[in-house]
C-alpha cells in the first residue's frame, strides 16, 4: 500500500496544509463552519514557511484569535479534490493549540466561514454529525466515539 500512495503523490498536484485543534482557558474546543460544514481551521502554507508557523497563522487569520501555545503534532491527513478541474492531493498536518482565557471569535467571512464557536467535548456529537470523515478521527483523539 506505501508504494502505491507513493506513486500517486508523484502524479497529482500536492498542496500542504496546515491547521489546529485550539483548546481555550475552560478547555472547549475551537469549530469552525465553513461551506456547510463543520470543519477545524487550517489553510495551505506559504513557500518558505514552516508547516507549524502556517498552522498558527491559519488558525490566527481564520478565527480572530492569538495563539499562545502550539503543541505537539497530532496526525497528518490527506485527501484529494477538484481544483479548477484538476485533481490534487491535500496534505494537512494537525497541531495542538492553545489560547488563553476564551477570547472572542471573528470568522474570516472572505474564507466561507460563516461561523465561529467553542464546544465542549461532551457536545462533539453536534460536530461529528455534519463534518467530515477526516475531522471525526482527529476529534476521536480527544473524545473517542
Amino acid at each position: 500500500p506505501t508504494d502505491f500512495f507513493d506513486l500517486i503523490k508523484k502524479q497529482i498536484k500536492l498542496i500542504k496544509a496546515a491547521g489546529g485543534l485550539v483548546k481555550n482557558g475552560k478547555g472547549s474546543y475551537l469549530f469552525i463552519h465553513r461551506l456547510g460544514k463543520w470543519d477545524l481551521p487550517k489553510g495551505k502554507v506559504d513557500e518558505g514557511e514552516s508547516m507549524r508557523k502556517a498552522a498558527i497563522r491559519e488558525v490566527e487569520e481564520e478565527c480572530g484569535i492569538e495563539i499562545n501555545y502550539l503543541g505537539k503534532k497530532i496526525t497528518t491527513t490527506y485527501h484529494t479534490y477538484l481544483l479548477k478541474g484538476e485533481l490534487v492531493l491535500k496534505k494537512t498536518n494537525w497541531y495542538e493549540m492553545g489560547v488563553n482565557k476564551v477570547p472572542k471569535l471573528k470568522p474570516q467571512y472572505e474564507e466561507d466561514i460563516t461561523e465561529a464557536i467553542w464546544l465542549e467535548t461532551s457536545k462533539f456529537d453536534k460536530i461529528r454529525k455534519n463534518t467530515y470523515p477526516l475531522i471525526a478521527d482527529i476529534l476521536d483523539t480527544i473524545v473517542p466515539n
